[in-house]
């Protein structure tokens, strides 16, 4: 995570700067009209990137299940994690996802945020190259350069926790190469570095062109809030019926993504109409194969301790704010009960 996190004083900064960078970023109307002459609710809504770890979402809105709870999806992408919190923050976006550490932050210097679910209940990160063989040893990253997204972004944090408790010391035995979130392979591909850690569908483009996938994030951290749903306090209280469709929703279309792979593939396509189809699905296949989607939006103990875990190791937070202190599972479990 990047310096302004470092100490107390510029800690407090971070909810001051988030809401000026969001301040620039225009609300959408709150009326919507179905085509039966319903109402529907927008919602504004940022993810951190668009990427496959998000599939879930992108089958709730082609499936029309977002709308069958009455929500009309307003979808921006906001560039990062940080932005993407920023934007709640700053009252453009109702939710956002991202790493929800963001909101531990928040809460930790006196700030607001809640996560009300989880969207990928593992790290969607893997480890791509053109030059080197798959291993499952971190210590063969010795005398590698990897490129990740920089700080705050969850690829670098979990690359340089793995790092350092292999007992490596970054940037003398491994050098991580910042870029910019999305372009993690271009920059391997064009020799800045042995290894990208990239999501999909990046990773099945690389493999497209001759790359491999040489390390498995998913399975070396286990069960990991790597995406969550975070929302204000005063949303909650103002609209809970709003969060309620929300999450039911991502309940449905997270069940639906995993019964029916054909239709996420069909999906996929058309989210990312640049690449070719069998590279889509080649990239739902391994989604779907590591469980990276979350399977139901609650989420568990286990999965946040793990990022918690990490992000104390990496000195990001200070752990004050227990689980049931930021995570509010009561519209998720809900959701489940509904939907049986």
């Amino acid at each position: 995570m990047s310096n302004i996190f470092r100490n107390g004083v510029d800690r407090r900064n971070f909810l001051k700067t988030s809401m000026a960078a969001a301040g620039g970023l225009v609300a959408m109307p709150y009326i919507a009209t179905r085509a039966t002459g319903a109402t529907l609710k927008t919602v504004n809504f940022s993810e951190a990137v668009h990427n496959l770890g998000y599939i879930n979402l992108y089958v709730g809105m082609h499936d029309g299940i977002f709308a069958k709870h009455g929500l009309d999806m307003k979808v921006s992408a906001a560039g990062g994690d940080t932005q993407t919190f920023a934007a709640v923050l700053g009252g453009s976006a109702d939710f956002a996802i991202g790493d929800a550490t963001m909101a531990q932050i928040s809460r930790e210097n006196g700030g607001p945020g809640v996560v009300v679910g989880t969207v990928v209940q593992r790290a969607h990160y893997f480890g791509v190259s053109k030059t080197m063989e798959p291993f499952t040893d971190p210590k063969d990253l010795k005398g590698k350069k990897v490129v990740t997204s920089p700080e705050p972004n969850t690829n670098y944090s979990v690359t340089k926790r793995m790092v350092e408790q292999a007992g490596l010391k970054l940037g003398t035995d491994v050098t991580i190469v910042p870029v910019s979130p999305g372009t993690e392979i271009g920059a391997m591909l064009a020799g800045q570095a042995d290894m990208a850690v990239a999501y999909q569908p990046s990773v099945a483009a690389a493999e497209a062109q001759g790359s491999k996938v040489v390390f498995d994030f998913s399975n070396y951290i286990g069960p990991f809030c790597n995406t969550g749903i975070m929302v204000l306090p005063s949303t909650i209280a103002k609209d809970p019926e709003m969060v309620q469709a929300l999450v039911t929703a991502f309940e449905e279309a997270s069940r639906k993504t995993y019964a029916d792979p054909a239709f996420a593939k069909k999906v996929a396509r058309l989210e990312f109409p640049d690449l070719p189809g069998e590279v889509v699905d080649k990239a739902i296949d391994a989604e779907l194969k590591y469980l990276i989607p979350a399977q139901s939006v609650v989420t568990k103990p286990d999965q946040w301790k793990n990022l918690m875990d990490m992000q104390l190791y990496l000195g990001n937070i200070k752990g004050t704010v227990s689980f049931d202190q930021i995570i509010d599972n009561s519209f998720a479990d809900k959701a489940v009960k509904q939907l049986g």
